[in-house]
């Protein structure tokens, strides 16, 4: 997957994914188990979106949210775990550098949608929590639908610069990227040109993407903590936190992965260790949201046996 340019300098026109480099029974267990992990995070988000659309009970802004955080994770999972299994069947694999570009794209762009729409999760508890009497007439379908076209729509635009400054990159000679899909890193190590636009642009990227939604979600549930605490009962305590307890863990999950990766990764931190972090919040993470929402919520219960009920009548 190389060519001669016309000063016989050898250009890369794709890419060889080393993935996971280990013994043969080792790989065929892992191939199985993320398997099971994609069929069940297809199946699990699958189902919260055909509730959420069905369900009368959960035709709430909360879980238009949920359900449009599982199309993210449905996305990312497509994205990343098809050519994941290749390379563990086969001990590496080839991609060629627009395959690469594209799914660093699609990639970049849930990961992006993710932040934005757990920020409006924690804005729509906030809401509920902190100024409930004006919950229904601010959180209301329309607004909801237009914060999640803004997030889906910047999700998409600011991961195109990002897209476009990476693919200018020059690769030339060497072509072997040691991880199992086409992240950032690893396409920075190999590449030949300079990196430092790249870098800058993911900088000034991260500050929108990461650090304003961080900002944000550690403010809303500062104010939601405040709030809680001063309720006088118990029982209105437990109820309060309890509807935002779902959220804050899923929002503590994807975020401490994320910053692991890429914001404060540890030194020394080797390949391998990286690339199960990376694992985890590209694979494991969007089969563990739909978990969280469903096993501590009644309400996915409720719609769950209703629509059982609906079908054996039918």
């Amino acid at each position: 997957m190389k060519i001669l340019d016309d000063q016989n300098q050898t250009t890369v026109t794709g890419f060889y994914l080393l993935g996971f480099q280990a013994g043969n029974t080792l790989r065929i267990i892992l191939f199985f188990l993320l398997l099971i992990v994609c069929f069940v995070t297809i199946c699990g988000n699958l189902l919260i979106i055909t509730l959420v659309s069905i369900s009368k009970n959960l035709h709430t802004p909360m879980y238009f949210f949920i359900s449009q955080l599982s199309i993210s994770d449905i996305l990312l999972t497509s994205d990343i775990v098809p050519n994941t299994l290749h390379i563990l069947l086969n001990n590496g694999g080839s991609i060629t550098f627009i395959g690469c570009i594209t799914q660093y794209c699609f990639y970049c762009s849930s990961e992006s949608f993710e932040c934005f729409i757990l920020t409006v999760m924690s804005y729509d508890r906030y809401v509920a929590i902190c100024n409930p009497l004006h919950y229904n007439s601010i959180m209301t379908s329309e607004y909801c639908v237009k914060l999640a076209i803004i997030c889906w729509l910047g999700g998409f635009s600011i991961t195109l610069s990002d897209m476009i400054t990476t693919s200018m990159l020059n690769f030339c000679g060497h072509n072997i990227l040691d991880h199992f899909f086409c992240d950032l890193i690893p396409l920075l190590d190999i590449a030949c040109s300079n990196v430092f636009i790249v870098q800058l642009d993911i900088y000034l990227i991260s500050i929108p993407v990461v650090f304003i939604p961080t900002i944000i979600i550690v403010i809303s549930y500062g104010k939601i903590i405040f709030t809680v605490l001063g309720i006088s009962s118990n029982t209105g305590r437990q109820k309060a936190f309890s509807t935002c307890s779902s959220h804050l863990i899923v929002v503590s999950l994807f975020y401490w992965t994320i910053f692991g990766v890429y914001i404060f990764p540890t030194k020394g931190q080797t390949l391998n260790i990286s690339k199960m972090m990376s694992l985890l919040y590209t694979v494991f993470t969007p089969m563990i949201n739909p978990i969280i929402y469903s096993l501590r919520n009644k309400d996915i219960w409720k719609a769950v046996q209703e629509t059982k009920k609906k079908m054996v009548w039918q």
